[in-house]
């Protein structure tokens, strides 16, 4: 029998995990191993043995991952598929966890006493509510920062307690007072006809346990799943999996168990370790050949990652060439560290490098500060990942007023624009709309708020009947948000109405749908957007890009610096009594490693300031795990007493 075009070019590990298509199937993939291009064909393969496209489910972390795999399928479809079966109308759903929870919950929203165009908080929506929950039970939002409740609380959604589930097993003070603020945020919630990101899952799983006839439907629809990055699925996640796949056990999941990095977020290491203990029969398949690395970055990463006990062994390899040494590059002080990084950065362009093929990599978010100035001092073109463009004020607002004339009873939406532009609608009138006790209003006060209700309805109308991006620019003049940032005509003002076009023009890719569907769309869009989205808005942008490891992840670039090696820094010492996760913080590094393809740089400060205290460091406990032939001028440095970074500069 005639082997499928679509197999050449896979290695044999990589064409059984293609083939394997019936039962449980666990693809343990190392680092450039080339996971999505066997995902993407073992779905091909799928439509070609006969399996209808909207049977096949794939599901992976980020909309940019998912995009990029709907849009490599789309293209193997057309590429090997027979005509007849690449022009059929139905296409395998790839997607997120939380965009198909969207899906689910949309589509029985009646089941669960839902309005269909149920809003969705964000992180700011949900610290806010939880904030005015925090005051409802009796307690200080002072002595109990919002964020960390919210924090407990979705730790809990996502290990898959209810509200009740956790207040019966809460046993510190904060969890017992976690307990009584969750059920006054749910209230909220309710009353906002609103669901935050952690119940999208939750209500899902929730959903498809107390329905058995609503989880058979999904199971006869997606009778194929894949799973992607695997060992990132926390208790949640995991449990839709379990109860979306059918009696016949067809589930494959792609992980990499050194690459999980994500277990303070709820991501569950057993859910990979305990795969053949979950799904019998599960067959497992390595794929170990890199295809991304040079040997030498291949060689430091499997003798750093070796060094954890809680893992599968694999031993990844690359048939590329050796490449080049790694830089070590220790600097005085925090100030001298970025500078050096800018300046050899600036070295790489000048000597042909696209500033795109440069990442510099930090473990926390304080590093990028000193970063950011040394690159605007040596003139390099930077992208700070974590400004997410829907968190924007101005992108905020207009959104608000979109999901307010869909729904609303929504609250938060309607106190975040009843006087956004001013309107002269005051606290104690807009408490009184609030509460339904417009009756009260009387004079001026009550002309203000129905003229409010007209803008409101107008913009309803439009986006019931128009594309979306038009109802975006009609809400921008119908609103006043437009004349009013002319009106101040600065330059943050000009800044604010060029993004509200920004949106503006993203909105456009949503207007051959239904005006319903595309307001749907674009508002799950915004509220599920990750760092990784916010690069793929901007990849155009020729820019070194500088980012937390945690956000590199699934990245890849030929120049990579790691920065901030110093004990206590990387490895991590965390500020709570958990202290430092050895196992997690090498994964980490490991995957850092790992975004390279030709060379890496790593760097370290003897001297850092944190917190505004000058710190002396010692150096990262993983460069000792380093051989010292991996290294630049390595034979030079073993050659003094000391052993090498340690000699690279001394401190008086």
């Amino acid at each position: 029998m005639e082997t499928p075009s679509y197999l050449n070019g896979l290695n044999e590990p990589q064409k059984q995990a293609v083939i394997t298509t019936t039962g449980p199937l666990m693809i343990l993939a190392g680092a450039g191993a080339g996971k999505t291009r066997v995902i993407t064909h073992r779905i091909v393969h799928l439509i070609s043995q006969g399996v209808a496209p909207h049977n096949i489910l794939a599901v992976t972390f980020t909309n940019k991952a998912a995009s990029e795999m709907r849009e490599r399928v789309i293209s193997l479809m057309h590429q090997y598929l027979p005509s007849d079966r690449a022009s059929i109308d139905s296409l395998p759903t790839v997607t997120t966890f939380h965009a198909l929870g969207v899906r689910i919950l949309r589509e029985h929203h009646a089941t669960l006493n839902l309005r269909r165009h149920f809003v969705i908080y964000d992180r700011s929506d949900s610290n806010k509510a939880i904030k005015k929950a925090t005051e409802q039970a009796g307690y200080n939002p002072k002595q109990f920062e919002p964020r960390k409740i919210l924090s407990i609380i979705s730790r809990a959604k996502g290990d898959a307690l209810s509200r009740n589930d956790f207040a019966d097993k809460a046993s510190s003070y904060p969890e017992k007072v976690a307990a009584e603020i969750w059920q006054h945020y749910e209230k909220i919630l309710t009353d906002d006809h609103a669901l935050d990101f952690d119940d999208l899952l939750l209500k899902t799983l929730w959903l498809l346990k107390s329905y058995p006839v609503i989880r058979k439907l999904f199971q006869e629809r997606f009778k194929f799943i894949h799973i992607d990055e695997y060992q990132d699925t926390n208790g949640v996640q995991f449990a839709i999996a379990k109860l979306l796949t059918s009696e016949e056990g067809n589930i494959c999941v792609v992980g990499d168990i050194d690459q999980n990095i994500y277990s303070w977020r709820g991501a569950d290491i057993k859910n990979i370790l305990q795969f053949e203990k979950q799904f019998p029969n599960a067959k497992t398949i390595l794929l170990e050949e890199n295809y991304r690395s040079t040997k030498t970055i291949i060689a430091v990463s499997n003798d750093i990652i070796k060094k954890n006990k809680n893992r599968v062994p694999k031993e990844v390899f690359t048939n590329n060439h050796v490449g080049e040494k790694i830089t070590l590059h220790a600097s005085m002080s925090g100030i001298d560290e970025a500078e050096y990084i800018a300046m050899t950065a600036k070295s790489l362009i000048n000597e042909g490098a696209s500033p795109a093929d440069i990442a510099v990599l930090y473990r926390t978010n304080f590093q990028s500060r000193i970063l950011e100035e040394a690159f605007l001092n040596y003139e390099v073109p930077y992208q700070l990942l974590g400004t997410k463009f829907f968190e924007r004020k101005e992108i905020k607002d207009i959104l608000s007023y979109l999901r307010l004339a869909l729904n609303p009873d929504s609250t938060t939406d309607l106190a975040r624009v009843i006087n956004e532009p001013a309107r002269g609608i005051g606290k104690v009138t807009m408490l009184k709309v609030i509460e339904g006790r417009k009756g009260e209003l009387k004079g001026a006060t009550l002309e203000k708020v129905l003229r409010f209700d007209q803008i409101m309805s107008d913009i309803k109308d439009e986006a019931n009947t128009k594309p979306v991006s038009e109802t975006l620019r009609f809400i921008l003049k119908r609103t006043g948000i437009e004349t009013d940032l002319k009106k101040n005509g600065t330059e943050e003002d000009l800044s604010r109405l060029e993004n509200i076009q920004e949106l503006v023009t993203l909105a456009t890719r949503y207007d051959d749908l239904d005006p319903e569907e595309a307001v749907e769309a674009l508002l799950e869009n915004a509220a599920l957007q990750s760092d990784q989205d916010e690069l793929k808005n901007k990849e155009d942008q020729d820019a070194v890009r500088l980012m937390t490891i945690h956000a590199a992840k699934g990245l890849e670039f030929p120049y990579v610096f790691i920065s901030g090696l110093e004990e206590g820094l990387f490895p991590h010492e965390r500020l709570d009594e958990k202290g430092v996760d050895v196992e997690e913080e090498r994964r980490l590094f490991y995957v850092a490693l790992t975004r390279a393809g030709k060379k890496i740089f790593l760097t370290y400060a003897h001297v850092r300031t944190i917190f505004g205290s000058q710190r002396v460091n010692v150096p990262s406990s993983f460069l000792a795990d380093i051989d010292i032939d991996h290294i630049e001028g390595g034979e030079e440095m073993m050659s003094g007493p000391s052993s090498g970074f340690e000699r690279t500069i001394f401190l008086d």
